[in-house]
């Protein structure tokens, strides 16, 4: 940009300029600098990609964000907002991570992973789910998040649907605009258990219906579909060529008793319609490690592969050595997991009977993950108002105002398509779990509302 000096004679501030001289120059200097750097600041076009600008911030960790800020200001906030074990990853694979750094695994491995890591998570999909894969049909990824992106990516075309079961993990629909598809949401209820129906699936599906994401046991609600229900459903997939299923088990190993997992893949007639997502976070309290994988039909893992070789390239090579001993640590995890469920089990007991005790919340208690999901339509919406806070319209004003005067942070059901509910994360010790639920309780008093 060609710079055009001022007349110095017209230029009139507080004290007299040089009329000649260095003097002169270096005030002609600054000044066109000034002139040139406001003009590129007004040049700069700080438009966004649409489908960007579409997206929405998650408010799971917006809560969590919050708490966080609360605590740093001094204040006593129990966060059960966010999604992640309150266990340490156990000991002999951070063991195994330490000996990789050690032993120099330090480099990068291949893009879909190694050649260990992925035998080994075939051998482990083969005798625990009963689905065969070949290693070159597994992508590891940074995350089971990464590989269901690159899933979505990789199957989906501009103006195709994706059919998400609202409750949903709130980072389906986000991906799928991202993606360039559609999300469709189909709602359940509590009476539903929050699971889709056979009949409500087959009235959601259009000839632009290309993938539909089934998330058992789920994040947020805990329901855990059974074998039954997922055949059912399975026969509606089937009349749909176009149709794909991704089935996201990453809490495949936090279920309780009597009910149980099943991939989807194992269904007839699925196995080449099915993305199967699964990682370490959840059940190996690896959440920090970033590690998840995705295996499908051949076709679909290259192409998985590809966009994943443009971008990341391949996950961290400690944490690849770290899971091989993961998945030695014995079936659904080892002892030292099941340690971990029986932990989440008593937890999820115990906050499922103090929820149900609560006036105005309804809970049907979950089988699965380690959240809970209750109703709470009686403490929200028009004319009701906290007293001595302020209106209750909805429950992200129920969220704030649990955070605000019961200092509990929890996430608003709306963020997972269930506008009457909240999500309550209970990967927390009984001791913290007891002293949120006291203030919960407090909180939700009847005698602290007007217009219920």
């Amino acid at each position: 940009m060609r710079c055009v000096a001022p007349n110095l004679h017209s230029v009139r501030p507080c004290c007299q300029l040089p009329r000649s001289g260095r003097g002169a120059v270096r005030v002609v200097n600054v000044l066109c600098t000034a002139m040139a750097s406001d003009t590129a600041a007004a040049a700069v076009d700080t438009t966004l990609n649409p489908r960007v600008a579409s997206l929405k911030p998650s408010k799971t960790m917006a809560l969590t964000d919050l708490a966080t800020r609360l605590k740093e200001e001094g204040q006593d906030i129990i966060g059960l907002a966010a999604g992640e074990p309150d266990f340490d990853t156990p000991a002999p694979i951070i063991e195994a991570g330490v000996e990789a750094l050690r032993l120099g695994y330090t480099r990068y491995t291949p893009n879909t992973g190694t050649s260990a890591l992925r035998k080994a998570i075939c051998a482990k999909l083969s005798s625990e789910n009963g689905v065969k894969y070949d290693p070159d049909q597994v992508v590891v990824s940074n995350g089971a998040k990464q590989c269901i992106w690159q899933a979505l990516l990789a199957v989906c075309s501009p103006d195709d649907e994706v059919i998400i079961p609202a409750p949903f993990w709130v980072s389906y629909p986000e991906m799928a605009r991202l993606a360039g598809a559609s999300p469709v949401i189909v709602s359940s209820s509590p009476e539903e258990g929050f699971k889709l129906t056979p009949e409500a699936l087959q009235a959601a599906l259009t000839p632009r219906s290309r993938l539909l994401i089934l998330c058992t046991p789920s994040n947020p609600t805990g329901a855990v579909y059974t074998r039954e229900e997922l055949e059912a459903l399975a026969q509606v997939v089937a009349g749909h060529p176009r149709l794909l299923v991704l089935s996201d088990e990453i809490y495949e190993y936090i279920v309780y008793s009597p009910a149980k997992h099943y991939s989807f893949a194992t269904l007839p007639g699925m196995y080449d319609r099915t993305l199967t997502v699964n990682g370490f976070s959840k059940a190996y309290a690896m959440t920090g490690w970033r590690l998840g994988y995705l295996a499908a039909p051949r076709h679909f893992a290259k192409a998985a592969a590809v966009i994943q070789s443009q971008s990341t390239s391949g996950a961290s090579s400690i944490a690849q050595h770290a899971a091989v001993t993961a998945l030695g640590m014995g079936p659904q995890g080892g002892p030292l997991v099941q340690e971990m469920i029986r932990a989440f089990e008593e937890r999820r007991d115990y906050v499922t009977q103090r929820l149900q005790q609560m006036p105005g919340v309804r809970l049907a208690a979950p089988q699965g993950a380690f959240y809970v999901m209750p109703e709470v339509s009686a403490f929200v919406g028009p004319g009701v108002e906290a007293k001595g806070w302020g209106p209750v319209p909805d429950v992200d004003a129920l969220c704030r105002y649990l955070v605000e005067v019961g200092n509990v942070a929890l996430v608003p059901g709306d963020a997972f398509g269930a506008p009457t509910c909240i999500r309550i994360s209970y990967a927390a010790s009984l001791d913290t779990l007891a002293k949120a639920l006291d203030r919960v309780a407090a909180a939700l008093a009847p005698d602290n509302f007007a217009g219920i």
